[in-house]
């Protein structure tokens, strides 16, 4: 049975509004996408900037109200590490006292949020999870930091990571481990792990990570938001590099910058602000990301990637991804379990590997520049197929990782192994469906489908053809009306 056949036929025999029965929102509004609408600290970061605009809640009491929630919850969950509540609260009056004259800071005018340890904040240590480095204060800011300050955020701190960004846990020995507030007992993701838990807990009002190898995607999987892996280079990611090395507006092979949040609309509101040029191109470079190519599921394109033999899938993801395919169906999207790029996934991953590896590893593990250029080419290779295939589709739908969030693990990383429908799969396979889009520059946003029957999240990835974030980010904004898009953990109310 070909794929169409396969739609006409579960539609005709009312399978697809079965399936849409199952995620319980056949006819959600906009306005019933917000979980608890009551409690402050689970409503969008637009929700929050409307509230502000309005006067509704002053600045200075939002950010209050961010502080006593970080000072009820986070003893348990150890995400908001880095605090900095005197000067955000200075921050959140000057935002006030703006307003009252009738001057708006900015597109983030007076909100109050927190933002990942490896970025610099003036004033504020940036280790990366050394000890050593706990005095590395920088006297400036990231780009991405200062563009958030210029639109009128401020920042009530910083939020955990791994040592050197190179984990699916969130731990290091200058901070401590970092807890799932799902499950405080499983790991929360990494390496953005502190920004997915602040997020998730409502401690904060946005937040934005780093992407190398699914840093950002595998933890808002993990805790059940929104995360965005921009097309590399667009955010510049100068200020956000390891402690000792100069900060230049140079971008590093595969690794970005992006945005995280409750929802879709927070990610293409941050991603406003934050991407474009940095001082070196910015003289005769302008950034302008094309429009969604579909401001409706109907017609919508997507194919459908749910399982790979070369890194197997949790059968209970691979089914969501199937359910959320016939979802899309059923409301008019055209869909596809077997459109592929003309390259496996193993191909692409086997080039993405020396890459990752040279770009985090020592000198001594470094590639030739002759072999980088070899594997450059094959990549080139992967971007061409990937443009053709997105002149036919407009999203592809997979997973980030193989499982949802699974128990900590501090045993030595050589030794870990991740349990995959049982059986035990090598540790950094998990790398395998973040390195998709990751290697070719391709966008990706990572979107909550609700839990698993473990009451765990499931967050699946929509990638796109390069500088088509606009079309992923609306794309997750579109499937929340048919889904539950982001749902708190319980036990975290006001």
């Amino acid at each position: 049975m070909n794929q169409t056949t396969r739609r006409e036929f579960l539609q005709q025999t009312g399978a697809l509004a079965a399936s849409a029965a199952l995620f319980g929102c056949q006819t959600n509004t906009a306005s019933e996408m917000v979980p608890a609408p009551g409690e402050l600290g689970f409503k969008s970061a637009t929700e929050l900037i409307g509230m502000l605009e309005r006067r509704q809640i002053g600045s200075e009491e939002l950010t209050q109200y961010f502080i006593d929630r970080i000072e009820k919850y986070d003893a348990t969950l150890n995400a908001v590490v880095v605090r900095d509540f005197d000067r955000a609260l200075e921050a959140a009056r000057a935002a006030d006292a703006a307003l009252a004259r009738g001057e708006v800071l900015g597109r983030l005018h007076g909100l109050p949020m927190t933002i990942k340890e490896a970025y610099d904040v003036a004033g504020l240590p940036t280790t990366w999870g050394h000890p050593d480095q706990l005095q590395n204060v920088p006297q400036t800011d990231a780009v991405v930091v200062e563009r958030l300050k210029a639109a009128g955020a401020h920042f009530l701190g910083k939020t955990n990571v791994p040592i050197d960004l190179g984990d699916f846990q969130s731990y290091n020995d200058v901070y401590g481990t970092t807890n799932n507030p799902w499950d405080l007992s499983r790991t929360p993701g990494g390496s953005s792990g502190g920004s997915a838990v602040a997020l998730a807990s409502g401690m904060t009002g946005l937040e934005s990570g780093s992407d190398i190898g699914g840093s950002i995607r595998n933890p808002a999987h993990f805790c059940g938001v929104y995360g965005h892996k921009p097309t590399w280079g667009t955010v510049p990611s100068r200020g956000h590099q390891p402690p000792g090395v100069p900060a230049g507006p140079n971008e590093p092979d595969l690794a970005v910058v992006g945005p995280m949040a409750r929802s879709a609309e927070d990610l293409a509101l941050a991603m406003e602000v934050v991407s474009g040029p940095d001082v070196l191109t910015s003289p005769g470079w302008r950034l302008e990301l094309p429009p969604p190519r579909k401001t409706t599921l109907e017609g919508l394109r997507v194919a459908v990637w749910p399982d790979d033999p070369a890194a197997p899938v949790h059968g209970a993801i691979v089914q969501r991804t199937t359910e959320i395919a016939d979802r899309l169906a059923s409301v008019g999207a055209r869909v596809s379990d077997t459109a592929r790029p003309a390259f496996s996934g193993a191909d692409s991953h086997g080039v993405y590997l020396p890459i990752l590896t040279a770009v985090t590893s020592t000198p001594h593990g470094e590639l030739t520049y002759g072999n980088w250029v070899q594997l450059n080419g094959q990549r080139a290779v992967f971007r061409s197929q990937w443009q053709e295939f997105f002149s036919e589709w407009d999203v592809l739908i997979c997973p980030i990782t193989a499982t949802t969030a699974f128990p900590q693990d501090q045993s030595p990383i050589n030794r870990r192994t991740v349990r995959v429908n049982g059986e035990p799969r090598p540790y950094w396979e998990q790398l395998f469906w973040a390195s998709l889009p990751t290697l070719s520059y391709l966008p990706s946003t990572v979107f909550p489908t609700g839990l698993s029957e473990e009451g765990l999240p499931i967050g699946l990835q929509a990638i796109g053809a390069e500088f088509n974030d606009r079309t992923t980010i609306e794309f997750a904004r579109l499937i929340a009306h048919e889904i539950r898009g982001f749902e708190p953990p319980p036990g975290y109310g006001d």
